[in-house]
C-alpha cells in the first residue's frame, strides 16, 4: 500500500487536542482534501494515496478540533483516522486498522519505519501553494531523508549531497585559496552561485568566500557555504532541479536546495563517528547530538550540535625541481616539498535550533537559528630557493645568468656593497660568494641578506582561515479571517572569513619580515524581510485555483578589513623613495598579500521584489502553473522573470510534466568590489595575479565594464511512471541557455604603454602585479541533460529490499565569448577573448558528463545494510590552472560505498562503513613531477582513496 506523508507549510507544532482550527475545504477527492486539512490544521498526516484517490471526502467548513474535523471530513468513506503516539495522525483503510504497537516498534524490537518508500515524502519547494510529492510535482524533485543522507562516509554537506544526487558535483580544491576553505558545488553543470539555498523555505545567506580559483566552472563564484549547516539538525533535504527564479528570486537558475530542519518535540540522538583513510591519514572525530522538547504542548524546540576535527591527507610525490635541489646537496628541502590532499580541520563547531509556538488557534510564532565556526589550514605551492622571483631570484645579469636576490641592508650604493651571486648550479648554499653573506659575523654578512638564510630549502606557505557564520530567521504565520494563509518573516545572515598565512615572508621587509601574517578579513551581511500569502479558491465543479503572492526586501553588504601592516607593507627593499631605487623584492605576505587600505571598505546594495504564483487544478488529471516575479536592485537595475509549468496525468500509471522559465543571477556585491591578490601558475611559472573590481582603473584600461545580471532560459520536459505501488520512475530532460555569465577573466598583462598611462593617472600599483583579472559578463553557454530516477521496493530472500538507481547526463557548451581590446607586441590593438582554450574546456568538460549510482538497502531483523555503486565518466583537467600544456584527459571511475548497521537494542546501534571500499584512485597524473600531485587534482573521486568509519548511535 502506497502512502503519502503530508508535512504542512507551517512547522507542524505539537498542539493540544482542544485547539480549534478554521477549515475551508470543499467536497472533493480525499487525497486533495487531506492535503488541505494538513495545511489548515498545521499538522502531519500519513494516508494511503491509492485509496484516498478513489474516495470522495466531505466538505468541512467552520471551526473544529483536529480530531473532530478529520472525522467529519472522512465520514462515510472507507478511511478512518488513527492518532499516533508522536502526535501525528495516520489515515488508514477501515479494514486494515489494527491494534497499534507500543512505541511503534516491531515484534523483534526494531523501530518501525513509517516511511516505506521515497514516494511518501512531501516537499515545499517547487510550488508557492500546496506541498508536492516527487510524483505530483510539475518539475523534477528529489527528497532525501536524514537516514539515507547520513549512511555514508562523507561528513561535509557538499560531499554528502554529491554522493546521492548525480547532477550535483563537488571535488577537492587543494591549493586554491578560498576554494580550499569553502568548496564550490555545482548543480546541473552550473556555477556554485547559480543554485539557491533555503532553510525551512527561507533564503540562506551567501558565504564571504569568493572562489577566485574555482576550477574553471566556478571561477569567481560566491555561493552559500553548505558546510555550516549541522547534519544533525536536518529532517529532510529537498532538491528542486529546475529554474525557479520567478518563484524564489536571484540565483535559482540551476535549481533550489531546501533544508528542512528537525521539528520533533521529544526524544533525541547522540552519535560518535571515528574514521580514517586507508592510507593511514585524514583521521576523523565527529560528535553529533540533537534534542527535541515540547513547549507546554503548544509547540516545540529542537536543538542540534556538532563537533568535528580531521587531520590532513597527503597524496604527493617529490617535485622534480625539489629533488634536483636535494641531489645537489641541499638537504634543507622538505620531503615532499609540497602537499596535495584535503586540508587540516583544526575544529568545526556548529549549533542549530528550530522552534515554533502556537499563539492561538490561528497564528504561530517560529524561529530557527544557526551558529558555526571552523578553522582550516592547508598548503600552497612550493617556493624554490633558486627560481621564486621577487624572493630568491633577481634580474639576470648581462650574460643572461640568473642572480640571487640579495638585500643590501644599508641601501644600494651606500656603505658596504653586496656580492653578485650567480645561480650557476642547483645548490647556491655551497657557493663561495653566498658563504660571504651567510656569515653574519662579518661586515658583509651583517649588511647583506638573502632569504636562503631564513629558508635555505625554500618554503611552502600554509594558508588558512577561521570562518564564522551565523543566521537567524523569525516570523509569524497563520490564517486570516478571510482564510488567507500568511507568513511574515525577518532573516539575518552573517559570514566572516579571517585569513591567516604562515611559513612565508613579506620579501620587501627583508630580514625584518615576520613569517606569520593576518592578511585581513572578508565578511558578508544579509537582511531579508518577506511577506507571503496563499489561498485556494474553488472555480468550478472540479477546478481549484491556488493563488500565492508576496513581497521581499533584501539588503546585502560585503566588507573587507585590512590585514596587519606587515602583510601588505611596501618595505624599503621593494622601493626606496629616498633614492628612487628598487632592490627587486616583491610586496606583501607571499602567496596571499594582505588587504591594504586601498583594498578595504564596505559596499552595500538593496533590492525589493514582488511575485505572484498561480496553480490551476482544472481537474484531477491536469495541473497548470504560472509564476511571475519582478525585482529591482539598487546597483544594476531591475529584472522580470516568469515561469509556466504543467502536469498531465495520462493514466493512473503515467504522467507528463514540463516547464519553461526565465531566470537571473544578480552580480554579488563582492564580485563588483573585491580586491584580491593570489599566486597561481602561469606559462611563465608562479606569479602574483590581482583580481580587481571592474570599475578599478587597471581593469578599465583593459576594457572592463560594470557587471550586469546573468540571464537564463530554462526548459524541462519529463515523464513520471508508477507501474506499481512498489516502483516509480521519473525521466526528465532539461536545457539551460545562460547569457552574460559572470566569471573572472584569464590573467591579462598590461603593456608598458598601459602601465605608463596608469602611472601618469596616479595609479601607483599598476607596476606591482604580474597580471590582473577582473569580473566580467564574459560568455554565454548552453547546458542540456537528462535525469533518470528509479525506486523499487521488493522482497529478496524474505528481506525487505529497496533498490534505487539515479543517472545524470549533463553537457555544457560555451556558445559565445565576449572580446576585449588587447595591445599586441607591435602596438596594434586587437580584439581577443579573455578565455583561453583550456579554460573553455574546463567549463565544458571538467565535470563528468555521465554520472550514475545504484543503491541497495536491506533490513533483516537487527541488521540493515546499504550498498551504493557510483560511476563517473571521463573528464578533462587543465592541471595547475596553468594553460601551459599540462592537459589531462582522465578516464572513467567506479567506486563502491558500504554501510552495515546492527541494532543492539531499541536505543543503541553500531554502524561500520566505507566510502570507496575498494580504495580506487584516479588516473596517475602524467605531470606529477611538475608540482607533486599523484592524481588529477579535480578527480571526482577525490585524491585520498578509501575512507573507513565506525559510528555509534544512541536514540532516546
Amino acid at each position: 500500500m502506497r502512502f503519502v506523508f503530508i508535512i504542512t507549510l507551517l512547522l507542524s507544532p505539537y498542539v493540544s487536542a482542544e485547539t480549534l482550527y478554521q477549515f475551508n475545504i470543499e467536497q472533493q477527492a480525499a487525497d486533495k482534501a487531506l492535503t488541505l486539512f494538513a495545511q489548515q490544521a498545521n499538522t502531519t498526516l500519513l494516508f494511503p494515496i491509492e485509496l484516498a484517490e478513489q474516495e470522495g471526502a466531505n466538505a468541512l467548513q467552520g471551526q473544529y478540533s483536529r480530531e473532530l474535523g478529520i472525522i467529519k471530513l472522512l465520514e462515510g468513506t472507507g478511511l478512518y483516522p488513527v492518532n499516533e503516539t508522536d502526535g501525528s495522525i495516520s489515515v488508514k483503510a477501515i479494514k486494515y486498522i489494527a491494534k497499534k504497537r507500543q512505541n511503534n516498534t516491531t515484534i523483534d524490537g526494531n523501530i518501525e519505519n513509517k516511511n516505506t518508500n521515497g514516494i511518501e515524502k512531501i516537499a515545499i519547494v517547487g510550488s508557492r501553494s500546496t506541498p508536492r510529492s516527487v510524483l505530483d510535482s510539475t518539475v523534477p524533485l528529489d527528497i532525501l531523508s536524514v537516514e539515507e543522507f547520513t549512511r555514508q562516509g562523507s561528513t561535509d554537506m557538499n560531499s554528502m549531497l554529491s554522493t546521492l544526487i548525480p547532477s550535483f558535483n563537488v571535488n577537492d580544491q587543494p591549493i586554491n585559496d578560498a576554494s580550499m576553505l569553502v568548496r564550490p558545488s555545482n548543480l546541473r553543470g552550473m556555477a556554485a552561485d547559480n543554485t539557491l539555498v533555503l532553510i525551512n523555505g527561507k533564503r540562506r545567506h551567501r558565504s564571504a568566500a569568493i572562489t577566485f580559483l574555482g576550477g574553471g566552472l566556478s571561477d569567481g563564484a560566491q555561493g552559500v557555504d553548505l558546510s555550516t549547516i549541522p547534519v544533525s539538525s536536518v529532517k529532510q533535504i529537498e532538491i528542486l532541479r529546475d529554474g525557479a527564479a520567478a518563484q524564489y528570486g536571484s540565483d535559482a537558475i540551476a535549481g533550489v536546495i531546501n533544508f528542512v530542519l528537525n521539528d520533533d518535540d521529544q526524544g533525541g540522538r547522540i552519535e560518535t563517528r571515528l574514521g580514517s583513510y586507508g592510507q593511514g591519514d585524514g583521521e576523523l572525530l565527529q560528535l553529533q547530538t540533537d534534542l527535541g522538547l515540547s513547549l507546554n504542548k503548544r509547540g516545540f524546540a529542537h536543538f542540534s550540535a556538532e563537533y568535528k576535527q580531521q587531520a590532513a591527507t597527503s597524496n604527493s610525490v617529490q617535485r622534480e625541481d625539489a629533488q634536483t635541489l636535494i641531489n645537489a646537496g641541499n638537504l634543507a628541502v622538505a620531503k615532499p616539498a609540497q602537499i596535495w590532499g584535503i586540508p587540516t580541520i583544526h575544529y568545526d563547531i556548529k549549533f542549530a535550533s528550530n522552534l515554533a509556538y502556537q499563539l492561538n488557534e490561528e497564528d504561530e510564532f517560529y524561529l530557527f537559528a544557526n551558529l558555526a565556526q571552523r578553522e582550516i589550514e592547508g598548503g600552497f605551492y612550493f617556493r624554490n630557493p633558486h627560481t621564486r622571483k621577487g624572493v630568491y631570484q633577481g634580474e639576470p645579469d648581462v650574460m643572461g645568468n640568473s642572480q640571487l636576490l640579495v638585500a643590501d641592508l644599508d641601501g644600494l650604493h651606500q656603505g658596504i656593497d653586496c656580492p653578485v651571486i650567480s645561480l650557476l648550479d642547483d645548490n647556491v648554499l655551497d657557493d663561495v660568494a653566498y658563504a660571504l653573506i651567510a656569515d653574519n659575523s662579518t661586515p658583509v654578512g651583517q649588511n647583506c641578506f638573502a632569504f636562503n638564510e631564513l629558508f635555505p630549502g625554500g618554503f611552502t606557505p600554509q594558508f588558512g582561515a577561521v570562518m564564522s557564520d551565523a543566521a537567524l530567521v523569525s516570523g509569524v504565520k497563520g490564517q486570516t479571517q478571510t482564510n488567507w494563509m500568511y507568513d511574515i518573516s525577518l532573516g539575518l545572515g552573517y559570514s566572516e572569513i579571517d585569513y591567516s598565512i604562515s611559513q612565508t615572508v613579506n620579501p620587501s621587509l627583508g630580514n625584518l619580515s615576520p613569517t606569520r601574517f593576518s592578511p585581513g578579513l572578508a565578511a558578508q551581511y544579509e537582511r531579508n524581510i518577506n511577506v507571503d500569502l496563499f489561498k485556494p479558491f474553488k472555480v468550478g465543479d472540479d477546478a481549484i485555483l491556488n493563488i500565492a503572492t508576496g513581497l521581499e526586501w533584501r539588503r546585502e553588504t560585503y566588507r573587507q578589513q585590512a590585514g596587519d601592516l606587515a602583510s601588505y607593507a611596501i618595505g624599503e627593499f621593494a622601493f626606496d623613495p629616498l633614492s628612487g631605487l628598487s632592490q627587486g623584492f616583491s610586496v606583501g605576505s607571499n602567496g596571499f598579500p594582505g588587504f591594504g587600505p586601498k583594498s578595504t571598505g564596505s559596499w552595500t546594495r538593496g533590492n525589493w521584489a514582488i511575485y505572484g504564483d498561480v496553480e490551476l487544478h482544472l481537474n484531477q488529471e491536469l495541473l497548470l502553473g504560472l509564476a511571475v516575479r519582478y525585482e529591482n536592485f539598487s546597483d544594476f537595475g531591475d529584472n522580470l522573470a516568469g515561469k509556466m509549468s504543467a502536469l498531465k496525468i495520462i493514466t493512473d500509471k503515467l504522467s507528463v510534466r514540463g516547464s519553461i522559465s526565465t531566470g537571473f543571477k544578480a552580480p554579488t556585491v563582492g564580485q563588483s568590489n573585491v580586491v584580491n591578490v593570489t599566486t597561481a601558475y602561469s606559462p611563465q611559472g608562479l606569479e602574483d595575479q590581482a583580481t580587481l573590481p571592474p570599475t578599478h582603473p587597471i581593469p578599465v584600461q583593459l576594457g572592463a565594464k560594470p557587471l550586469q545580471a546573468e540571464k537564463s532560459i530554462n526548459m524541462s520536459l519529463g515523464i513520471v511512471s508508477q507501474p506499481s505501488d512498489k516502483l516509480y520512475i521519473t525521466l526528465d530532460y532539461f536545457k539551460i541557455r545562460l547569457q552574460d555569465r559572470i566569471s573572472t577573466t584569464s590573467p591579462l598583462y598590461l603593456s608598458n604603454e598601459d602601465i605608463q598611462i596608469l602611472l601618469d593617472a596616479g595609479v601607483s600599483e599598476a607596476s606591482n602585479y604580474g597580471s590582473a583579472k577582473f569580473f566580467t559578463n564574459d560568455f554565454d553557454s548552453s547546458t542540456q541533460g537528462l535525469d533518470l530516477v528509479m525506486h523499487y521496493d521488493t522482497q529478496l530472500f524474505n528481506t525487505r529490499t529497496r533498490l534505487l538507481f539515479s543517472y545524470n547526463w549533463t553537457d555544457t557548451r560555451v556558445d559565445n565569448i565576449n572580446l576585449y581590446p588587447h595591445t599586441a607586441p607591435d602596438g596594434e590593438v586587437v580584439m581577443e577573448s579573455n578565455l583561453s582554450p583550456q579554460r573553455i574546456r574546463m567549463i565544458e568538460d571538467n565535470l563528468p558528463e555521465h554520472r550514475a549510482n545504484m543503491s541497495i538497502e536491506q533490513n533483516y531483523s537487527r541488521i540493515s545494510t546499504y550498498f551504493r555503486l557510483n560511476f563517473y565518466s571521463g573528464y578533462y583537467e587543465d592541471h595547475l590552472n596553468a594553460a601551459a600544456g599540462y592537459d589531462i584527459n582522465a578516464g572513467s571511475e567506479i567506486t563502491l560505498d558500504v554501510d552495515v548497521s546492527y541494532r543492539l537494542n531499541s536505543t543503541f546501534r553500531l554502524s561500520l562503513g566505507a566510502k570507496n571500499l575498494l580504495d580506487n584512485r584516479g588516473d596517475k597524473n602524467p605531470y606529477a613531477d611538475i608540482a607533486g600531485s599523484m592524481y588529477p587534482t579535480t578527480s571526482p573521486i577525490g585524491l585520498s582513496g578509501g575512507f573507513y568509519y565506525l559510528r555509534g548511535i544512541a536514540e532516546f
